[in-house]
């Protein structure tokens, strides 16, 4: 009897920027130079993103679950040849006391979550519609056409499914709303552009489970009474797209696209749209770009739901929502609802990045603390250095403090301290991150995507930028906090869409919760965490030097000498206070001083 092996090897775009195509096809040569094996059925899958993206590529041994961290073309021989003995020891998990794991649940940074959205990514090949039915795809559509639009919004009403793409608007209601209308056509749109570029959290999703999302927009057309559907995707997310194309083609040709859907007497077509700009994240500037416009905002005194698309009702929800309805209406909305808390039902992805240990794609019932996520998952601060903040939402995400790691993570609780759940970024910092940078970054990124078409968000982002240069450059004085603050709320009330009206937060968190570093850069001219270079001097504490060398071999300028068993030192003239002594120094033995 043949037995069926298969080597999953993920594919996801961090995998393939180190090599995860040379190591597939290594395996695949390895394989076909052994030649056929009458008892095994080997193959080579490529799937989606695995989600600790740095220690990829990551391989996957299945019906086994041995895992293989940061593969190379190289080792295809030796993993070909651990089929039939033990695992290869050099490529499984070590922890933090040097044991190697075997398997995938073994790392804390997979056993710790709860894979909804993700269940099938990084198990099933993309591009294949076989293997997403054999893992119970499009069972929830096959339910939902068995069922009144009334009874499918039922059941996403009991799940207690938010939208998962910022403000966490309740997906039931949304839909319900919508179906009241009786205007014809109406449309169904995806948003998978999502704002924010380094989000890859719904470029991952639609390259490792295009039909998820598929099969969720079909689910809500039905619902809605739509028959056409649009996936509106972020320019740079070619793989996504290429994928989301093959997969709306295969659906066609299957027949569950189009005119009869599953032989049904309903019907839906769906298209995809490119788009890029980050305001066009906003629906309105979202669905002006759909209808060839300029991407920019229009007011919401009447809603999408309403009067969206074309002027016409339209349901706008973005991957990571539709990629969780297959789930709900194949399991009921009750199941899905004993997930997360009261008022944050479910999952939530988000993409870990920073400062952390273990980077890369989490998703976890929503209520999880910010601890476990940084800590448990995350597994720490790199070089276990002292945790300052973590910058939640995108651009315009909040900074939240150590004091707040304890924190569930939820729609309300993030917002209660100023941050938001938004596209599901989180950044991890650590001591040596400079909270008045870090605000000066994001006012400068959004300064440069605002589409200026509302005074507010225009002028006070351009305000905001030019008052946190002065500050960063040593050139700040009494009364610019406050003054930052007069102009965050300012925008918060005045600005024309939910862009403007979040862009202050960086700033208004890192205030509130890091108001001494504001008042240290301009009352004592000095960056406490060695980042603003014009109010910055370092130092090397002869007590701490080991006198490894480090610093002098990664210093640009050579201001670093030093002898063999004697402390080495900084010459102040020379130094340009770019941080790199600090960086490799494996003893913290770098200090930071005021100019």
């Amino acid at each position: 009897m043949t037995r069926t092996e298969r080597i999953l090897v993920c594919c996801g775009t961090g995998c393939i920027a180190n090599g995860a195509y040379e190591v597939a096809r290594a395996l695949e040569e390895q394989i076909a130079a052994q030649g056929a094996n009458a008892q095994v059925d080997l193959k080579v899958c490529r799937t989606g993103c695995s989600g600790e993206c740095e220690q990829g590529p990551l391989v996957r041994l299945m019906p086994r679950d041995t895992m293989y961290y940061k593969v190379k073309p190289a080792d295809a021989p030796v993993i070909i040849a651990s089929l039939e003995g033990d695992p290869v020891t050099k490529l499984l998990y070590r922890d933090e006391q040097g044991v190697r794991h075997e398997h995938q649940a073994d790392n804390p940074f997979y056993g710790l979550q709860h894979k909804v959205v993700l269940k099938d990514v990084g198990i099933i090949d993309p591009l294949s519609l076989k293997e997403y039915k054999a893992a119970g795809g499009y069972e929830g559509l096959a339910r939902a056409l068995t069922m009144t639009p009334d009874e499918i919004i039922d059941e996403v009403e009991k799940s207690g499914l938010r939208g998962k793409g910022g403000a966490g608007f309740p997906a039931g209601r949304k839909w319900r709303s919508a179906a009241s209308y009786d205007v014809w056509p109406k449309y169904i749109v995806c948003n998978g552009d999502e704002g924010d570029p380094g989000a890859f959290m719904d470029g991952s999703t639609m390259e490792g489970s295009p039909h998820a999302v598929i099969e969720g927009m079909i689910i809500g057309a039905l619902a809605i009474g739509a028959e056409t559907g649009v996936l509106y995707i972020r320019d740079e997310y070619a793989l996504a797209r290429e994928h989301i194309q093959r997969a709306i083609d295969d659906a066609y040709a299957a027949g569950i696209l189009g005119e009869h859907i599953m032989g049904s007497d309903h019907k839906l077509d769906l298209s995809i749209v490119r788009g890029g700009a980050f305001v066009c994240g906003e629906s309105t500037a979202l669905m002006n770009s759909i209808e060839g416009k300029v991407g920019e905002p229009r007011p919401k005194y009447i809603r999408s739901v309403q009067s969206g698309l074309f002027e016409k009702p339209t349901v706008l929800n973005n991957v990571e929502t539709l990629a969780s309805i297959p789930t709900i209406l194949a399991h009921g909305g009750e199941e899905y609802a004993k997930l997360g808390t009261e008022k944050s039902k479910g999952t939530k992805v988000f993409a870990m990045v920073g400062k952390v240990k273990h980077t890369g794609l989490v998703e976890v019932p929503m209520g999880t603390t910010l601890r476990t996520l940084i800590y448990d998952i995350g597994g720490g601060i790199i070089k276990d250095r002292p945790f300052k903040a973590i910058q939640t939402g995108g651009p315009s995400g909040g900074c939240i403090p150590e004091s707040l790691l304890d924190l569930p993570v939820g729609f309300d609780t993030l917002v209660e301290y100023g941050a938001m759940m938004g596209s599901g970024g989180m950044i991890v910092m650590d001591d040596c991150s400079c909270m008045v940078e870090v605000a000066r970054y994001y006012i400068d990124f959004l300064c440069e995507e605002s589409c200026g078409k509302c005074t507010p968000c225009r002028e006070g982002l351009r305000q905001m930028r030019y008052i946190l240069n002065e500050i960063c450059e040593g050139r700040g004085k009494e009364g610019d906090v406050e003054l930052l603050e007069e102009i965050g709320h300012m925008m918060q009330v005045a600005s024309l869409c939910a862009l403007g009206r979040t862009a202050p937060n960086p700033v208004l968190t890192t205030i509130k919760f890091f108001r001494e570093e504001y008042e240290e850069h301009i009352g004592e001219h000095r960056c406490p965490a060695g980042v603003c270079a014009a109010l910055t001097r370092f130092a090397i504490n002869p007590q701490a030097c080991k006198s490894c060398g480090m610093c002098a071999k990664a210093c640009p300028t050579e201001a670093i000498s030093g002898e063999r068993k004697q402390p080495y030192s900084i010459e102040p003239a020379a130094c340009i206070a770019c941080g790199s002594c600090r960086e490799v120094c494996n003893f913290n033995a770098v200090l930071t001083e005021g100019r």
